[in-house]
């Protein structure tokens, strides 16, 4: 790779790092792959490969990781419903929270707040966030629609 090409990738992974606190900050306002595209000065198209090469997922991906941590989070604290839940970690739809929630935990978010209540607490919390961090649950099997 020549030396311009060096520092236009060192140039695209500042941008991308800068889209990743993005979304990492402002998870729950509405967010999509255009406006952080724009606010990268990429295509969208370009910052949907880019960061899916750097970062292992897409851009929507990535956003909707941190909104169900952060989804987990509230739901074992059980002071809120799971609508609430939902609106207030950036979500619109109830239905698309639920099954997202479900593709990566493994559970129902209802299943999850009943279940999980209270289970890191005495935990420091640098420990309880990578002890329930959501990782894909690639063994669950898509419900089938009729």
């Amino acid at each position: 790779m020549s030396r311009s090409g060096r520092e236009q990738r060192l140039r695209d992974l500042v941008r991308l790092r800068r889209v990743r606190d993005r979304i990492d900050r402002d998870y729950a306002q509405p967010l999509d792959v255009e406006a952080l595209a724009r606010g990268a000065a990429m295509s969208a198209g370009h910052l949907s490969r880019e960061f899916k090469l750097a970062f292992g997922e897409s851009p929507y991906g990535y956003l909707m990781t941190r909104r169900i941590e952060r989804a987990m989070t509230l739901l074992r604290r059980g002071d809120l419903s799971v609508t609430e839940v939902c609106f207030a970690v950036g979500c619109s739809s109830l239905g698309t929270f639920s099954t997202r929630f479900t593709q990566l935990v493994g559970v129902s978010p209802s299943e999850y707040r009943r279940t999980e209540a209270g289970a890191t607490d005495g935990i420091p919390a640098c420990l309880a966030k990578q002890v329930t961090r959501p990782v894909r649950n690639r063994e669950v099997r898509p419900v089938a629609r009729s």
